[in-house]
């Protein structure tokens, strides 16, 4: 294994980049968005997961502390250091990872091997190569999908989940996001079905995803950049989405890789489909499990939200006010903090949100 440290220990103190710096003081939490300040890694490393990929993973904050394991969105997404932010680094063991073919994970962008059930072992995988007995898994968007997969099959494995924005990943959430999420910004739709055939255009995932995988670069990238600018306009409602500046070097190829593998995913219900995650809320019942989504997400609609509220008993919902998709509209970006806070007081989440089955019964 080849771990990397970026973090180096002195004491009660940490030196990050040259730099001691308190745990005390990073134990507030800052203004940026309330998020926690920045961090760096105190290990890192890539995991030999099979099928000749190998998995990159960091950790942060204290190797004593409460574990969590962070899952990206996308797919094909990877990790940030922002992600780290959600999180006490004073009292948290912080385990993030990039996905099979995604971010620093080796081959990037590669396919073959690349399946939900692949995801899902890898991950357990490891948390056992941590040596961690149980985790709380804080997913995502895509990551939420992905955590109701790890738990329902890995239950035993997991301390609690906290879902945002959760993708059900079926045929119609996909149909929402590529035709009829057209009601809610019509000028934005039609720029990016204008670049598309006409005759293409009753199936525009389809006719992207064969752009991005073929052989021209330039027509690959500039459906890229027609698929990036309708997400901005999802998840910035209200508000002209921003320009979007032109990648260079392997930016461009990065991007490429995501999307790729995005469409791969999505042209197949992300090999799960809302049916079966459904099922795999249904198995996570006495597993603590804290739901958040933005009231004015367009791109995951809240109803998914309420639907594995429902289906997932004793579960807990909190519906962010000005809130839509992205994880650091501050509204939402204050609610993960929050959430994850409690879990460290609590241990789980009740008092935290609400839930329709104390009002209902069911």
């Amino acid at each position: 294994m080849n771990f990397m440290s970026g973090l180096l220990h002195c004491g009660a103190t940490r030196v990050v980049t040259g730099k001691c710096a308190s745990i005390g003081r990073m134990n507030a939490v800052t203004e940026d968005q309330g998020l926690y300040p920045p961090i760096e890694p105190f290990a890192s490393g890539l995991l030999d997961v099979g099928d000749g990929h190998r998995m990159y993973f960091e950790q942060c904050g204290v190797p004593d502390g409460v574990p969590v394991v962070f899952l990206h969105g996308g797919p094909g997404s990877g990790c940030s250091p922002r992600h780290r932010r959600f999180f006490d680094p004073a009292r948290y063991r912080i385990v993030l990872l990039d996905q099979r073919g995604c971010g620093r994970s080796t081959p990037r962008g590669e396919l073959k091997h690349n399946t939900s059930a692949h995801l899902v072992a890898d991950i357990e995988r490891l948390r056992a190569h941590l040596g961690i007995e149980r985790w709380l898994v804080f997913g995502g968007s895509w990551g939420a999908s992905l955590g109701l997969a790890y738990c329902a099959a890995h239950k035993a494995s997991c301390s609690g989940a906290i879902l945002r924005g959760v993708f059900l990943t079926g045929r119609r959430d996909v149909a929402w996001f590529f035709d009829e999420a057209r009601q809610l910004l019509p000028d934005a739709w039609q720029r990016l079905a204008d670049h598309a055939p006409r005759r293409r255009r009753r199936d525009l995932l389809a006719w992207y995803v064969k752009q991005i995988s073929g052989e021209d670069r330039d027509a690959a990238l500039a459906a890229v950049a027609e698929w990036m600018r309708w997400e901005e306009a999802l998840t910035q409602p209200g508000r002209a989405p921003p320009a979007l500046p032109a990648p260079a070097g392997d930016e461009v190829q990065r991007l490429i890789d995501k999307y790729r593998l995005q469409g791969h995913y999505l042209l197949r219900e992300c090999f799960l489909g809302d049916r079966r995650l459904l099922d795999c809320a249904a198995r996570m019942h006495g597993l603590p499990t804290a739901i958040l989504h933005g009231r004015l997400d367009f791109i995951c609609r809240p109803e998914a939200a309420w639907r594995v509220h429902r289906t997932l008993h004793g579960s807990r919902l909190q519906l962010v006010d000005g809130a839509g998709h992205s994880p650091f509209d501050p509204p939402m970006a204050r609610a993960l903090v929050e959430t994850t806070d409690h879990f460290l007081s609590h241990g789980e989440f009740s008092g935290w949100g609400t839930s329709v089955h104390e009002r209902t019964g069911t």
